[in-house]
C-alpha cells in the first residue's frame, strides 16, 4: 500500500507540472501570435497610408515632359516634384489659394486656367497652350490637373495633336483611358482643332464621336 501511495504522489505532481508548462506555452504562443498579427496589421496600415502616385486619381504620363491627373494633395505634389515636375497647371475655377500656397512651399511654378465645366472655351485652351509653350521641355516637366483629369485629359490630348503634332490615335488612347468626351466638350474640342488647322494648314480630326448622353 505504501509503495502504491508513493507512486501516485509523484504522478499527480508530474501531471500538474505538465499542465502548467502546457498552459504557459499556450499563453506564450497566443501572445506571440497576437504580436505578429498586430505587427502585420500595423505594417499594412503604414503601406496603405503611405502616399504614392498610384493613389493619384487618373494619373498619366502623356509625354516625356507632360503629366496629367485628378486633384493632387500636398503629398502627391511632393512626389511629383521628386519625379522632376517643375510646373503645375490647374484647370479648376474658383478659390485656389490652398494649392497656390502648397506649390509655393514646394517651389513649383503654378498657373491657373479656370475652365468652366459646362462652357470650356477656345480662349481657355489658347491660354493653356501659351503657358505650355513657355516651358523648357528639355529640363522642365508639367503637371496638368483638374478634379478628375477629365478637363486635363482633353487639354493634353488637344495640345499633343495640335501643337506637338502627335498622332491623333496615340493621343486618343490616353484620352479614352480617362473619359469619353460628352457633346459639350466634343464641340469645344472640335473648335480648338478647327482653329489650329487654320493656323497650321493641316486637316487634323478626331477619330471618334461624342459620347451619347445618358437618358434622363
Amino acid at each position: 500500500m505504501k509503495n502504491s501511495l508513493s507512486f501516485k504522489k509523484p504522478t499527480f505532481s508530474f501531471i500538474v507540472a505538465t499542465a502548467c508548462i502546457s498552459l504557459g506555452l499556450a499563453l506564450s504562443g497566443s501572445v506571440n501570435a497576437h504580436a505578429t498579427a498586430l505587427k502585420t496589421s500595423t505594417d499594412t496600415q503604414v503601406k496603405e497610408t503611405t502616399p504614392t502616385l498610384s493613389t493619384l486619381t487618373n494619373y498619366q504620363k502623356n509625354a516625356p515632359f507632360m503629366y496629367s491627373s485628378g486633384l493632387p494633395d500636398a503629398s502627391h505634389l511632393s512626389l511629383l516634384k521628386e519625379e522632376g515636375v517643375t510646373h503645375v497647371i490647374d484647370l479648376i475655377p474658383g478659390n485656389r489659394s490652398s494649392e497656390i500656397l502648397t506649390t509655393s512651399e514646394l517651389g513649383l511654378d503654378y498657373f491657373n486656367v479656370p475652365v468652366d465645366w459646362e462652357a470650356p472655351t477656345l480662349a481657355n485652351f489658347l491660354n493653356y497652350a501659351a503657358f505650355m509653350q513657355s516651358v523648357d521641355v528639355k529640363k522642365d516637366k508639367v503637371l496638368t490637373h483638374c478634379k478628375l483629369n477629365w478637363r486635363g485629359a482633353a487639354f493634353t490630348y488637344l495640345y499633343r495633336i495640335n501643337v506637338l503634332g502627335e498622332s491623333e490615335q496615340t493621343a486618343k488612347t490616353d484620352l479614352m483611358a480617362i473619359w469619353h468626351p460628352n457633346p459639350t466638350w466634343y464641340v469645344f474640342m472640335n473648335e480648338v482643332i478647327t482653329h489650329y488647322n487654320g493656323v497650321n494648314g493641316k486637316q487634323v480630326a478626331m477619330s471618334f464621336e461624342a459620347a451619347v448622353p445618358e437618358s434622363q
